[in-house]
């Protein structure tokens, strides 16, 4: 991937819902990562489902103030049933 790229990858449900597995994002600098999702939620449906999701910002917890930046990969993790 580029440098000014990054890598969102959706498992599960939240691959249904956006229709891919993975996206590339265009990103020339770091952004909070609420505001990429926020990016990312671009209709009601999307965003309820990205609402539920645990994040990761390349392999590590991350909340909605934490920074993303451009070569990072970004996992959604819908809640799973059954543990």
């Amino acid at each position: 991937m580029g440098g000014n790229t990054v890598t969102v990858r959706f498992f599960a449900g939240a691959a249904r819902a956006m229709g891919t597995r993975e996206l590339v994002v265009e990103l020339a600098e770091p952004v909070p990562l609420g505001d990429l999702v926020a990016d990312l939620g671009s209709d009601p449906e999307r965003a309820r489902i990205l609402g539920l999701c645990t994040w990761l910002v390349d392999t590590r917890h991350a909340s909605d103030a934490d920074p993303v930046a451009p070569g990072a990969t970004v996992d959604a993790l819908p809640p799973f049933a059954g543990g």
